[in-house]
């Protein structure tokens, strides 16, 4: 019997060991001591849906299944208990009590009702598989058996994901014919068919403006070149009487480079790019767009991560460097103040320069010479896939989804545009698959306090709904396919790797060109709104790498292709397509009943549907949002994310603006020759009117802002008159 005690002791060790080495970066019996650090210790709760793991020597790795994190901690508290972990670091209460309550909430909630009309919080337990976010697989530590079966998959993928690719190719060029011979009609007719496109007099304009400004830096560099060695005191009064605001440092016939920074300099702005470190290990690029006149970015090793720790207590440091230091804002010189800080986020298989390869007219360049501090965030993996442990052949690099971008990526990006401005909150602007993330991420269910660092969230083309396009043959048959298949035909690393080789050895020209007919193809977009002189240059940006696992979540079978929507299933969406329609046949036999009641003081007639809020997504941290739709998307149905908000089925959520473009297609919102008129200036305004108050002081007023009010909740000005 005196055995029994030691006897569990041991037992439970072991047990806690194989869990450790099921989720460590490699196993005890690794050669030449490389597993030195990196067993996995404990998980880490992000959110109660997202623990990752941290190893012995404080690094992390990505996501894993709940019920592994839980039994992982679950064996250490008892083996702590048990004084076998002495040696080892023990987590914080606060910690142990936020995964305590996760563990009883679990068990709490998978008893709830699973009716198909309730709420995402009680209708799908966390436990449980959940059919908007499926919990991903689980990768072990390399082994012969995995490798193997990571080789399997790498040549399978390789195969039929390059046929898959070969018939979205064929098809696009298929599709392409009659426009070929259409084209040649008309020029054989004499008549040129680019004089059918909307802006054609403006393109013409805008290139011969390039061709004129391309000689111009040709005869600018001459004259420099001739002039190296005149005297000092005369090149300074040159360049004195010369000086512009926004001086471009490079110029000539544009190369088509994927280079932020060289199309800013084209602009007479530069950028610097910086390193962050997400919860689970991921590191990202952040690039800050600037006015070299005014800015002088920190040095390579102050741009580095700092760790997987995001909105860290305020820290004193010199930021003397910093046209946003928090001593600049104090003074009383307006055109030295700070600017306001703003972060961009780009789409689906894009990446930060989407909104750079416009020249004047790109959203970021528009805004930075508007007077805002830009910031433009990339997702994980990018163009340069890095992790703090992992390597890109890893499958637990790729092991993601639109959930672990939005609760990580986002908050990480966020956290370091905040630290490095010395600002409580920032304006946010994403296109595409950025809003979904940040709708993701803003939901009560995952990090709803981010709401609290935003001032605004700019979403344009929103992507939470899905449009008719879903229902296109290529896209369906990836839908029907099961994960198991869809895995053989695409793998468990990134998705189709060759569209990256093809990026990397085709000439710059000839794959713009095929991306725009392939995007074209696959998204039912044209380039008859953009400038077509620039349109090879859009898509050097794209695509970038992004796991198979992200796009199984959107193209797959249990997420958004089949639910169509990112935070409610097909089913609910269906209860409340029925709930709007039975209350507008209520509106259409009662409107003069309504208006008897409304003239006897009542501000809303009775309704069929009193508490429309009780499934909503977001809480009261919920930031204002301001929409801009693409009246023309098939990609994504922005107008019924519009009427969610009209019927108040989002009671916490405060549109300051909401606009449909009919004409627009999906990127016409960032690429359109008139996008400046029709969405940049809005979202400078916007912009400007939410940042709070008492932040306002501290900035520069932006261009065309002064007489921008701050935007009032409607909300609040009702309850005022109403109290007096």
């Amino acid at each position: 019997m005196a055995t029994e005690p030691g006897q569990r002791t041991t037992n439970t060790a072991i047990q806690f060991t194989h869990q450790s080495e099921k989720l460590s970066l490699q196993t005890h019996d690794a050669k030449d001591g490389g597993s030195q650090g990196t067993m996995a210790v404990e998980a880490r709760f992000i959110t109660p849906q997202d623990p990752v793991i941290e190893t012995e020597a404080g690094a992390r790795l990505p996501a894993v299944p709940l019920k592994e994190a839980l039994e992982l901690n679950r064996l250490r508290d008892q083996v702590e208990g048990q004084g076998s972990l002495s040696g080892r670091r023990t987590r914080d209460p606060a910690h142990r009590k936020h995964e305590e309550s996760v563990e009883e909430s679990s068990q709490a909630e998978s008893i709830q009702s699973t009716r198909p009309d309730a709420s995402l919080r009680t209708a799908i337990p966390p436990s449980r598989t959940n059919p908007l976010f499926p919990e991903l697989p689980l990768y072990g530590p390399p082994s012969l058996l995995r490798d193997i079966q990571c080789i399997g998959f790498r040549v399978s993928s390789a195969i039929l994901s390059l046929t898959f690719l070969g018939v979205i190719i064929l098809g696009s060029a298929f599709t392409s014919l009659p426009l070929m011979f259409r084209h040649i009609g008309i020029r054989l007719t004499f008549r040129n068919p680019d004089a059918r496109r909307p802006f054609y007099e403006e393109e013409r304009r805008r290139q011969q403006d390039r061709d004129e400004e391309a000689r111009e830096w040709k005869k600018k560099r001459r004259r420099s070149e001739s002039s190296s060695n005149a005297d000092d005191g005369n090149d300074e009064e040159e360049g004195g009487q010369n000086e512009e605001e926004f001086e471009p440092t490079e110029g000539g016939q544009d190369p088509l480079v994927c280079d932020v920074g060289y199309y800013a300099r084209r602009v007479g702005l530069n950028a610097a790019t910086y390193e962050v470190m997400t919860e689970d290990g991921f590191i990202i690029q952040l690039v800050h767009i600037y006015n070299p006149k005014e800015h002088t970015p920190p040095s390579p090793s102050q741009r580095a991560h700092g760790g997987p720790v995001v909105f860290p207590k305020p820290v004193a440091h010199d930021r003397s460097s910093s046209n946003s230091s928090a001593s600049s804002s104090l003074t009383t010189d307006a055109s030295k103040r700070s600017k306001y800080p703003i972060l961009l986020i780009h789409g689906l298989l894009q990446s930060s320069g989407a909104y750079c390869a416009n020249d004047d007219s790109s959203l970021a360049f528009y805004l930075c010479k508007s007077g805002y501090d830009v910031w433009l965030g990339n997702n994980r993996c990018g163009f340069n896939p890095r992790h703090q442990l992992l390597s890109a052949a890893d499958p637990r690099m790729w092991n993601w989804n639109i959930r672990q971008m939005g609760v990580m990526d986002l908050p990480a990006l966020v956290s370091r545009v905040l630290s490095e401005t010395g600002f409580p909150k920032l304006g946010l602007i994403c296109h595409s698959q950025g809003t979904t993330e940040t709708f993701v991420a803003l939901a009560k269910e995952q990090r709803p306090d981010l709401g609290d660092k935003i001032s605004v969230f700019c979403a344009l083309a929103p992507a939470v709904y899905a449009g008719p396009l879903i229902g296109k043959m290529y896209l369906k048959f990836m839908r029907i396919i099961s994960p198991g298949m869809f895995r053989v035909m695409f793998g468990i690393h990134s998705f189709i790797p060759f569209m990256m080789t093809m990026h990397a050895l085709l000439p710059r020209r000839l794959y713009g060109a095929l991306g725009y007919r392939v995007f074209s193809f696959l998204f039912n977009w044209t380039d008859d709104r953009w400038d077509q002189g620039l349109r090879d240059r859009l898509f050097q940006f794209a695509p970038v790498y992004v796991s198979a696992e992200s796009m199984r979540w959107w193209l797959g079978r249990e997420c958004f292709a089949s639910q169509k929507c990112i935070l409610a299933t097909r089913e609910e969406g269906r209860i409340e397509d029925e709930e709007d329609e039975e209350e507008d046949d209520y509106y259409a036999h009662s409107n003069e009943q309504s208006t008897e009641r409304m003239l006897d003081g009542q501000s809303h007639p009775d309704q069929p549907h009193p508490n429309r809020g009780r499934k909503a997504w977001f809480d009261e941290h919920v930031p204002p949002f301001a929409l801009w739709v693409a009246g023309s998307d098939d990609l994504v149905d922005g107008r019924r994310l519009l009427r969610r908000f009209e019927r108040g089925r989002e009671p916490h959520v405060r549109v300051v603006h909401s606009k449909i473009i009919e004409e627009y297609e999906h990127l016409d919102v960032l690429w359109a020759i008139d996008s400046v008129e029709k969405v940049a200036n809005e979202v400078r305004e916007v912009l400007w009117k939410t940042i709070p108050e008492d932040l306002r002081t501290r900035c520069r007023v932006p261009k065309e802002c002064e007489g921008v009010g701050v935007w009032e909740d409607p909300g609040v000005r009702a309850a005022a008159g109403s109290a007096s």
